[in-house]
């Protein structure tokens, strides 16, 4: 009582999936486009893949300065860079004024010294908290001035903002995108 497909195909387990090659169809290949891109080759000596590291951490860097990090992204704290960074702060003289303060108050140095530089404390931290206020204030009517549906939390931005005032501007990263004294 066998059939004549039962003498033709063999016998197969109960559960066996036939494969494409079986069925008589062809696996498509994939696009080129879907493929990783091929590795560059590695380099012959180990000079050249110093050389290599040395450019590619270089290439970072720059970027790194032009554009800042993840916390630097975002309209509002573009806004809030461009408006520390189009005038000059008290921030940026707070640290040399700190260092004369400091050796001022040596016990060594006369009494008189020691009052100047206690006043003069006074004075740099008074001049940082004024201008931190006036910075604040700047800010938040220009945010929202100019993006009035803002998720940004205002004591957020206030904060990115006085802490670039206290930096020197050369070393502000992002690189300050304007000149001091211009219209925000």
């Amino acid at each position: 009582m066998s059939t004549a497909t039962d003498e033709s195909t063999p016998a197969r387990a109960k559960g066996h999936t036939p494969s494409k090659k079986e069925l008589g169809k062809v696996t498509p290949k994939r696009p080129a486009m879907g493929r990783r891109p091929v590795a560059e080759t590695p380099p012959a000596t180990k000079e050249e893949a110093r050389a290599r590291r040395r450019a590619q951490r270089a290439e970072a860097a720059a970027e790194f300065r032009r554009e800042g990090g993840p916390r630097d992204r975002g309209p509002e704290r573009a806004l809030a860079r461009d408006v520390v960074d189009s005038r000059r702060t008290v921030g940026t003289w707070f640290f040399g004024g700190a260092l004369v303060v400091l050796i001022g108050s040596a016990q060594t140095m006369p009494p008189i010294v020691r009052l100047v530089s206690n006043v003069l404390w006074v004075v740099l931290a008074l001049g940082v908290v004024i201008d931190s206020v006036l910075i604040s204030r700047k800010i938040k009517k220009l945010v929202l001035q100019r993006f009035p549906k803002t998720d940004q939390k205002m004591g957020s931005l206030y904060l990115y903002a006085i802490m670039r005032a206290i930096t020197f501007r050369r070393m502000r990263v992002p690189a300050p995108r304007v000149e001091l004294g211009d219209k925000i």
